[in-house]
């Protein structure tokens, strides 16, 4: 049965509906469907192991937030499928993150400091690191076209790991890109949960900066008004250097995905590049202000 199918055939219909695509998802179909004067998202997806995507955890992560009051409603789930209530708002873009800079970096705040009081169940953990030494060894046993890098993914992914700051634990979102912010005119809202779960500010924050291509002045704007003061040099060297594991990440989620996954119409080899660049451009940055591992 087809995806659109499968929608129609959903028991939350009051008659019959005609399905819109949404684009833009690198691992899930999603639709926006109107039925009885209100509109929804319908979202498809199945766990993904080699990710660490639960979809247990998604919905749980989902209902969540919409409960702290940050994301759309999630009426409706069953296996490989989530509906949630359509909010009518723009979808960010870089240049929209950096326009709304301050305001995102309290929103993110508020986030992070609400969300464990309305999280359920046992308690999910993302670490950044942790997730590219895995990627490595799934890379490693799928035989990757870009094994021969592995170990310099390794390397880096060990250099920044050893320059983070402690920092309290929280809940974060582990996904920020640009599109997953929603501005309704008079709010923001935060959307997809898949790599929701415990950690530090930072690799959100990264994930903030990084995907936004934000200067090294922005980053410091962002880290003030997070954390209410000007960041010392140890909190700035730590958030480039997430900046740098978040885009090695996103590399590397891309090569997995090259391996395991097949969405329609998605180039995983060259979102891995994409993201190599983007890499690159990052890494200099921080080798010219930090200097190598070894120095």
């Amino acid at each position: 049965m087809s995806s659109i199918d499968r929608l129609k055939a959903l028991p939350l219909w009051s008659g019959p509906v005609e399905p819109d695509p949404l684009k833009g998802g690198l691992s899930n179909e999603s639709f926006t469907v109107a039925d009885a004067g209100t509109k929804y998202v319908v979202r498809f997806g199945e766990n993904f192991p080699v990710h660490h995507v639960s979809r247990e955890n998604e919905a749980m992560a989902s209902k969540a937030a919409h409960d702290a009051g940050f994301a759309p409603e999630l009426v409706y789930t069953a296996p490989g499928v989530m509906v949630f209530r359509f909010i009518e708002a723009k979808t960010y873009d870089d240049a929209d993150v950096r326009a709304n800079l301050e305001r995102i970096a309290m929103f993110v705040r508020d986030y992070h400091n609400n969300m464990p009081r309305f999280v359920t169940g046992p308690g999910r953990l993302f670490w950044v690191f942790h997730v590219i030494r895995d990627y490595a060894a799934t890379l490693k046993a799928g035989n990757s076209r870009m094994l021969e890098h592995v170990p310099g993914y390794l390397s880096l992914s060990d250099e920044f790991e050893k320059v983070q700051v402690p920092l309290p634990i929280v809940y974060g979102h582990s996904d920020l890109l640009p599109a997953n912010f929603l501005d309704d005119g008079s709010r923001l809202w935060l959307i997809d949960y898949e790599y929701a779960g415990f950690g530090t500010a930072m690799f959100d924050l990264a994930g903030i900066a990084s995907n936004a291509l934000f200067s090294p002045e922005e980053d410091e704007t962002l880290l003030s008004v997070y954390f209410g003061a000007k960041p010392d040099a140890a909190l700035t060297q730590s958030l480039a250097a997430m900046k740098c594991a978040s885009l090695l990440r996103e590399a590397m989620w891309s090569m997995v995905s090259e391996i395991h996954l097949d969405a329609p119409g998605v180039d995983y080899v060259a979102y891995t590049a994409e993201n190599l660049e983007r890499l690159d451009g990052v890494l200099e940055h921080y080798r010219s202000t930090y200097g190598s591992a070894a120095t």
